[in-house]
């Protein structure tokens, strides 16, 4: 091209090297394990003779926080000034559950 090299963002990239997959260590293999034998290790409530993981009682915990909530937030006028409230009620209730959560099962 008459002797004018390109810019830089049109310099061809090196065809040669080939992609390879990320070498796998010695310690992912026990952390998988432990990663699978801590999976039955979540609390468990007895509720009336059935048992349930404790986050699903953290999550029925947070969605009903969530919409007696929004009664508050309707009776002082703040819910017009939320924003999409699809995103913001589900983030309600996402955050009621996490502290839901820490409250009753921090460790």
């Amino acid at each position: 091209m008459n002797g004018v090299e390109p810019p830089a963002r049109f310099h061809a990239t090196r065809r040669d090297a080939s992609v390879r997959p990320m070498p796998i260590g010695r310690g992912s293999g026990g952390a998988a394990v432990l990663a699978l034998a801590l999976t039955g290790c979540d609390p468990v409530i007895n509720v009336f003779g059935s048992f349930f993981p404790a986050w699903v009682i953290c999550i029925a915990a947070g969605i009903t926080l969530a919409a007696l909530v929004r009664p508050l937030l309707v009776l002082t006028r703040l819910e017009p000034q939320l924003g999409p409230l699809l995103i913001v009620y589900p983030s309600l209730a996402l955050l009621l559950t996490m502290l839901t959560w820490l409250v009753f099962f921090h460790t």
